[in-house]
């Protein structure tokens, strides 16, 4: 069954990591995608080309979210390359971890632009198409460390925190033209990024979460699947924390 026939998706950030998850996920659901990247283009065309083998359009855009006017630029011309948008899926973000004593403010102020200032861009991008439809789902990837802090990683749990309280002031303006706006809070994923690190951290990190696992970008990409889908339509303004457990 394909949960997504018929919409159109945009998902930031979807040329690695849990983005791409999400991104071959809603190809298998029947959603045509539009996709963006930072860099690597040829790593998204891969993608875009081996998403659409499922029967679908898929499309790689290079934009930068955080940036207002390239994020009103991505809408118009997804708009005219696919003639609607059902799904935002604000994914882009980065790290720059570090104690705050020996943060710099040029570190907090590039997680903040990239990770939450991007977020509102879009949204604010989208707004117009949704109202218009009088339909949308915007689903934003926040993070536990955004309910729950975590040392080391003060601009990025202020960014994702920032992000929880975004979304629930969107959901509470747009509900009522039909538009929801959620956000998902993923635990300990294990990426590209995560498999660059020592082994027996890791390992540490996994018997520390009641299902005894990382999660994949997979276990996030069902989770967005659930909230772009009708499955999920009186469901708004919600944080979906998909963690194995470890916010218990």
């Amino acid at each position: 069954m394909k949960l997504l026939e018929g919409k159109t998706a945009i998902i930031t950030g979807g040329s690695r990591g849990i983005g791409k998850g999400i991104v071959e996920a809603y190809a298998r659901h029947g959603a045509q995608v539009a996709f963006t990247y930072n860099s690597s283009a040829e790593a998204a065309e891969e993608i875009a080309s081996e998403a659409s083998a499922q029967g679908v359009k898929v499309k790689a855009y290079k934009s930068n979210a955080a940036d207002y006017e390239q994020a009103q630029e991505l809408i118009s011309q997804v708009l005219e390359d696919f003639g609607q948008i059902d799904i935002v899926i604000n994914n882009a973000g980065i790290t720059k971890d570090n104690l705050l004593m020996r943060m710099s403010e040029e570190d907090f102020d590039k997680v903040v632009e990239v990770n939450l200032k991007s977020v509102f861009n879009m949204t604010k991008a989208v707004q117009r198409t949704m109202l218009k439809q009088r339909a949308g789902s915007i689903i934003n990837m926040s993070s536990v460390v955004g309910v729950k802090g975590n040392a080391g990683q003060t601009n990025y749990a202020a960014s994702k925190a920032g992000i929880l309280g975004f979304t629930k002031s969107v959901a509470l303006e747009l509900g009522s033209r039909n538009i929801r706006c959620n956000a998902i809070a993923p635990g300990f994923i294990e990426t590209e990024m995560t498999g660059k690190l020592d082994e027996a951290v890791v390992q540490g990190w996994r018997d520390a979460i009641p299902l005894k696992r990382g999660g994949t970008p997979e276990d996030i990409a069902n989770a967005c699947v659930y909230l772009g889908s009708d499955l999920s339509s009186y469901v708004t303004g919600q944080v979906l924390n998909v963690d194995g457990g470890m916010l218990t």
